[in-house]
């Protein structure tokens, strides 16, 4: 396969990187009796949930939290006070940067708009700072491969946040097992029912109240007018539709595909390279379908009756998976036991971020490993690539590029001012 290279990472090459199993020790070794001290950067709809969760691990304190919106600064506060008291020894900050230079701090945890995940994620990781991470990881290709970088060099206990590796009663954790036992057979096909792909943002410009840092809000993504609907003003819960826009994520198909295309990839034994071929639908939000080396497909449906869930298509039968359950054609196929030589996934427990305080510790790869978020981002950025050309687009699993020089554009895309890759 031919692939341009001139616009995408020139020498990078991730495909060969050999990942030990176990992380090198950090200078300060945590013990068991240690308590891990955590930086929170942003506040929005789930770091809110991440906080509480935080704070009610008795090894775990809760020692800054950065946020741009002063409203949502002051709630995170709020609720760290009424479980430490008033001495709580907790900082609060609007830039994130003051966590990340904080040596007290041993692990953040990254809850902002998606186009603030790569450059937090990776001054964190160069401060040898252990990270849990919102997914999906990055926006773009380069921002994961960079981001991937950087852990791999500081040896860092890296958690993504593509929680259905061990929570939702661990459905999915069997239905990786089923496919991996050729429970229905040779599968080929899989289809991912999530969102749309993004679109370009066309919001209008609103008057900024006080109180935001409309400016660090944006960051690394383009320079444009404030809008309530990218940065709500309050503490929200609802989930904020900068989810939409490619300047800063990647449509539904990335927020939800995050979670599906990763149990696709780990299902088909997948999970550290990419598709050699997208073929996009010449029109239309849904079929877009990428191709491995293997000839496994991955095909996206964006229907009104397919919603986050995964089909395996097998020589033998069915299986359907999503978070409310399990099930096949043949029924056996999910129901009898498994076998004492059965292939078996490793227990690691129904809590996922429990699972990375517990790797911190031992200085395992937690379950949802940086290499594996970054490999389900850049399919989710690769779909969504393959969207906005409405083209055949062939990749290179070894340089991570593309044979369409916009598409190696778009791959590439990261940075604006300060907030720019080296």
């Amino acid at each position: 396969m031919k692939t341009t290279r001139r616009h995408f990472l020139g020498s990078v090459s991730i495909a060969g990187l050999t990942i030990p199993n176990i992380i090198s020790s950090k200078a300060w070794a945590a013990k068991p009796s240690d308590t891990i001290n955590l930086g929170f950067i942003g506040f929005g709809r789930m770091n809110q949930s991440h906080l509480n969760f935080f704070l009610g691990q008795s090894d775990c304190r809760v020692v800054g939290v950065a946020e741009v919106a002063k409203v949502r600064l002051a709630e995170a506060m709020k609720r760290v006070k009424g479980k430490y008291g008033s001495n709580h020894g907790c900082k609060a900050y609007n830039d994130f940067r003051e966590i990340i230079s904080d040596k007290s701090v041993d692990g953040v945890v990254i809850g902002t708009p998606d186009h603030w995940h790569a450059m937090p994620a990776i001054m964190a990781a160069d401060a040898k700072k252990d990270i849990y991470c919102e997914k999906p990881l990055t926006v773009t290709v380069r921002a994961a491969l960079e981001t991937l970088k950087a852990a791999r060099r500081n040896n860092i206990v890296f958690q993504v946040g593509s929680q259905q590796r061990s929570e939702f009663g661990g459905r999915f954790r069997k239905a990786v097992e089923c496919i991996r036992n050729g429970r229905i057979g040779e599968v080929k096909k899989v289809k991912i029912g999530v969102g749309n792909p993004a679109v370009f943002c066309d919001l209008p410009t609103e008057r900024k109240p006080d109180g935001i840092d409309w400016e660090l809000w944006q960051g690394p993504a383009p320079e444009r007018g404030f809008n309530k609907i990218l940065c709500p003003i309050d503490v929200h819960r609802h989930f904020p539709q900068w989810r939409r826009y490619s300047e800063y994520a990647g449509g539904g198909l990335s927020d939800m595909g995050a979670h599906h295309y990763d149990i696709a990839k780990w299902a088909m034994n997948l999970d550290e390279t990419i598709p050699v071929k997208v073929l996009p639908p010449k029109e239309g939000n849904s079929g877009l379908t990428m191709v491995y080396e293997n000839g496994v497909e991955f095909v996206h449906e964006s229907t009104a009756d397919r919603f986050n869930d995964c089909v395996f298509y097998g020589s033998e039968g069915t299986l359907y998976v999503d978070r409310s359950g399990i099930d096949a054609n043949p029924k056996s196929a999910v129901s009898s036991s498994f076998g004492k030589d059965a292939w078996r996934l490793e227990e690691i427990g129904g809590n996922h971020k429990r699972n990375w305080i517990d790797c911190i510790r031992s200085r395992k790869k937690p379950v949802a490993d940086v290499a594996l978020g970054a490999h389900t981002s850049i399919l989710c950025s690769m779909a969504n690539i393959g969207y906005q050309i409405r083209n055949e687009v062939m990749w290179d699993p070894k340089t991570y590029g593309c044979n369409s020089e916009l598409g190696n554009k778009i791959a590439n895309r990261f940075g604006r001012g300060e907030w720019k890759f080296t």
